[in-house]
């Protein structure tokens, strides 16, 4: 499920193997229908947190900084995006859907997505990264790099997106994922659109933002698409092999879906809600 943040549509996507068309359109109605008839105008208090445990101590973080560092002055690399994840135990089952709602409410400009392949586990998060969006044969895509926080009031918050927008490393981190996108789009297109570079706020973050348009020269798919820009340096690095290699030697922790491309497409490929990247998306596990 993908929701856009410019509106307030909402996909639900059916996904079915060696189907008919006419077999997928009644599933769908069958799971919409199952959806209304589901639906609570309730909703349930948030589940308390018992303890939270981050998988990378602060001690052995700085140390893992410390060797990216090296590497990036050793010259192997430009650039490189390391995580860390946090094991949150909960007092109670946690609703998914009040969770999205929630979400939706404290980060209305982001895209909402919730994936629940079992029983057992959903992946679901809310992202402002936009991967890309395919409208006949122009692709829409954003570089989203260099952050600070909100301030408290007004005037904090102007003389925080006016540190951000004259930071020489804010900027020299933004302009490599603009460069990176413009070069992964480059085979692909006739012509590649890049706008000028502006301070994009949300509810507890604001980032440095460019929005970047392409003109395929060709009907591509999608997913075409996704795997010339996946991963970004937003979340990957530069270069990408040896970013990739080095987040596989530093973190402790299996990244598996976390900044995975998530996001929706048409029967053929030539149109999607949204692909993103969902680098600030939760795993969540079903209480046994």
């Amino acid at each position: 499920m993908i929701c856009s943040p410019a509106s307030t549509t909402t996909w639900l996507t059916v996904s079915a193997h060696d189907e008919t068309a006419a077999a997928v359109e009644t599933e769908l109605a069958e799971v919409r229908d199952a959806l209304s008839e589901a639906s609570d105008p309730g909703r349930a208090d948030p589940p308390g947190v018992v303890a939270t445990t981050p998988t990378t101590a602060r001690s052995e973080w700085a140390e893992q900084v410390r060797a990216a560092v090296e590497r990036i002055e050793q010259g192997q690399l430009r650039k490189v995006t390391l995580a860390q994840a946090l094991s949150v135990e909960l007092a109670d089952d946690a609703s998914i859907p009040d969770v999205l709602e929630r979400l939706g409410e404290s980060y209305p400009d982001c895209f909402r997505f919730c994936f629940e392949p079992t029983t057992e586990a959903a992946f679901f998060g809310a992202t402002p990264e936009r991967l890309a969006t395919l409208r006949g044969r122009t692709v829409e895509t954003d570089a989203l790099a260099g952050s600070v926080g909100r301030g408290e009031t007004p005037e904090e918050d102007a003389e925080l997106e006016a540190a951000i927008s004259n930071s020489e490393k804010m900027a020299h981190e933004h302009e490599l994922v603009v460069e990176t996108i413009r070069d992964q789009l480059g085979p692909l297109s006739g012509a590649v659109r890049v706008e000028d570079r502006r301070v994009r706020k949300l509810a507890t973050i604001q980032h440095l933002w460019t929005p970047i348009e392409a003109d395929l020269r060709d009907d591509d798919h999608v997913l075409s698409i996704v795997e010339a820009l996946h991963p970004t340096p937003a979340v990957g690095g530069l270069p990408p092999e040896m970013a990739l290699r080095t987040i596989r030697e530093t973190e402790t922790f299996d990244r598996g879906w976390y900044a995975a491309p998530v996001g929706g497409r048409d029967p053929v490929g030539r149109r999607n809600p949204a692909v993103g990247d969902p680098v600030r998306g939760q795993r969540h596990r079903r209480r046994q």
